[in-house]
């Protein structure tokens, strides 16, 4: 094994009087690609700067071989006063050539003003410095954040053909798949190591948290209790949430029936829909934006679309294309320059974006969810105890009365989410929603998205969350071309290339299926069918209780009478949620399988 050109060990950093790593120890070796994973505030960016010479740890050694060059990727660039951006890309040690045509590839003037660049554009400026400097170890902490998505194909390339070792911090969980060969977990202020890609990650991360349940099931102290709360319930939402990509299907065969008719010239509009089915329908809807220069600029051209209610619509395209316009014609914020969109009856909107200024730090989380007082919270118009409902967006009862300024970014994005949701709505309307959220987070994000009733509409860069979360995707290519592709985003991709699915599957060898067909059976068997009629007997009981509970709990003075019974209220509550979701699951399955060998 070829020895460390960076080590640390027994890496121990305390904030206040809190212990947030107690002793973290990695090597990377010469070549080494890894990534660094961990919850929102378990400390991942304080141990990549101590890894960069930035920040000194608490405890522990560092070891650094002499000569090695380290370049940093910090998630907010400090231009320090730099008058151009080629000022900027330079002041790591890069030559001025190899700045110059790093900012070229990334689409930036070497001249631009730094206090002038959006979010995208000053990350871009960052990576064209740390690459520039041509090091022997990037330490990238979020790269992706705020870039569309061909820049983070562009760096993915860049990236693969790096000579050096590098580690990174990012929620994409597609840019890790691609890039990674090993993966370093920072849990409770300590780091396991997998020497795998992060493909293999989740599953490797859920078998050590499954082992260490058995141990503190045996556990009395209330900090175990909560974490093994919070850890069981993250697995359960993984395993929900690969449970729900199989619905997908079938609500993107849908979506692809609607799209061949309404993606060309002419639509044909149905009459007699019930109230509320169509949530909007644009027609051959154009926008052209005046240029400085008295040139026009066309930002969306001859698009037409429907969108249904229960639709969960992605939006993607380069940064500057057109995404946040569209968005505004198809909710009926900006009118087109040609064209008609027509929106449908009793829609109500509710916007979250990733900006968290709408928070009042000094305000409590109950109180930002209570703006009325009360501990109440109206949900989909069934009252809800405040507490109750923190902990289904993984906050604990602790949490409650904490001001909003306690918690960390990812925490009041989770925030914002369960603010925003309590609300009454059947259009949700999210704007770049996963920028810096840790990958539990994602995983709620998803579960509270997948099981949103109404209709969503989703920018995003994430390629991912998106195939796991939209039916169809309109992209904004460039030059006002707008197109909608039925599926998520590998679908896209494979659609845009003109290849699909069921051509790839039209090969010679197609009849020996149809004799295997012919020979398979026409029922479910007899274990199975017996598993479908216990279902069906099982869930109206499970939604009885559940309805009988959620009757309990809604008694607002449940919590002040009887805590005890409050708790175990919500925590049947919660269990039993959790069974119905997995019957449904299973219910789903069979159901699917006895329709298909009916059809044989």
């Amino acid at each position: 094994m070829a020895a460390p050109v960076l080590a640390l060990r027994d890496i121990r950093v305390v904030f206040a009087d809190q212990v947030l790593i107690a002793a973290a120890s990695f090597a990377l070796a010469p070549g080494d690609r890894l990534c660094l994973v961990g919850r929102n505030g378990s400390g991942k960016s304080t141990l990549l700067r101590i890894a960069a010479g930035l920040t000194d740890p608490d405890g522990g050694e560092v070891f650094r071989q002499p000569g090695t060059r380290i370049a940093y990727l910090e998630q907010v660039p400090n231009f320090g006063g730099a008058k151009c951006v080629i000022d900027y890309a330079m002041a790591g040690g890069a030559e001025e050539h190899k700045a110059a045509a790093a900012l070229d590839e990334l689409g930036l003037s070497s001249l631009a003003d730094p206090a002038t660049l959006s979010g995208g554009e000053g990350r871009k400026a960052a990576l064209a410095r740390v690459l520039a400097e041509e090091p022997d170890i990037l330490l990238l902490d979020e790269p992706t954040n705020h870039l569309d998505l061909p820049s983070i194909e562009w760096l993915e390339e860049r990236l693969s053909q790096f000579r050096g070792a590098f580690v990174l911090i990012s929620h994409d969980r597609a840019f890790l798949r691609r890039l990674t060969a090993g993966c370093l977990w920072l849990d409770r202020g300590a780091i396991r190591r997998l020497d795998k890609g992060f493909s293999a990650f989740e599953e490797w991360s859920e078998k050590i948290l499954a082992e260490e349940e058995v141990t503190q099931r045996k556990l009395d102290k209330l900090i175990e209790q909560e974490t093994q709360w919070s850890r069981e319930g993250i697995s359960a939402r993984r395993t929900r949430n690969q449970g729900r990509l199989r619905r997908l299907h079938s609500m993107r065969a849908e979506r692809a029936s609607l799209v061949q008719q309404t993606g060309r010239a002419d639509l044909a509009v149905e009459t007699g829909q019930a109230s509320g089915s169509l949530v909007v329908e644009a027609k051959h809807v154009t926008k052209v934006w005046p240029q400085p220069d008295g040139s026009e600029r066309v930002a969306i051209r001859d698009f037409s679309t429907r969108i249904m209610r229960g639709d969960k619509i992605g939006v993607i395209g380069p940064n500057g294309a057109g995404k946040t316009t569209l968005l505004r014609i198809l909710t009926g914020a900006l009118a087109p320059d040609s064209g008609t969109v027509r929106l449908g009856t009793n829609l109500t909107p509710v916007y979250v974006d990733q900006s968290r200024s709408s928070l009042e730090p000094e305000a409590t989380l109950w109180d930002t969810l209570c703006e009325g007082g009360g501990d109440q919270v109206i949900v989909r118009g069934r009252p809800r105890h405040v507490v109750s409902y923190l902990r289904d967006f993984l906050f604990r009862e602790s949490q409650a009365r904490q001001p909003v300024k306690a918690l960390s970014g990812g925490e009041q994005c989770r925030l914002l989410l369960a603010r925003a949701l309590a609300k009454p709505s059947n259009l949700l309307i999210l704007d770049e929603p996963t920028n810096d959220l840790d990958m539990d987070t994602l995983d709620l994000l998803q579960e509270v998205v997948s099981d949103y009733d109404g209709t969503v509409l989703l920018v995003s860069h994430d390629r991912d969350f998106l195939d796991r979360i939209v039916t169809s995707v309109i992209a904004l290519e460039g030059d006002g071309r707008t197109q909608e592709y039925p599926g998520g985003y590998s679908d896209y991709l494979r659609q845009k290339k003109g290849t699909s699915d069921s051509s790839a599957s039209a090969k010679p060898s197609a009849p020996a299926p149809k004799l295997e067909r012919a020979r398979a059976p026409t029922k479910l068997g007899y274990k199975d069918q017996r598993a479908l009629e216990e279902l069906q007997l099982r869930m109206p009981e499970i939604e009885k209780e559940i309805a009988a509970l959620e009757a309990a709990l809604a008694d607002p003075d449940l919590y002040a009478r009887d805590p005890d019974k409050f708790h175990r209220s919500s925590d049947r509550h919660d269990a039993l949620k959790a069974e119905l979701e997995r019957s449904e699951e299973r219910w789903l399955e069979l159901e699917m399988k006895r329709e298909e060998l009916a059809g044989n």
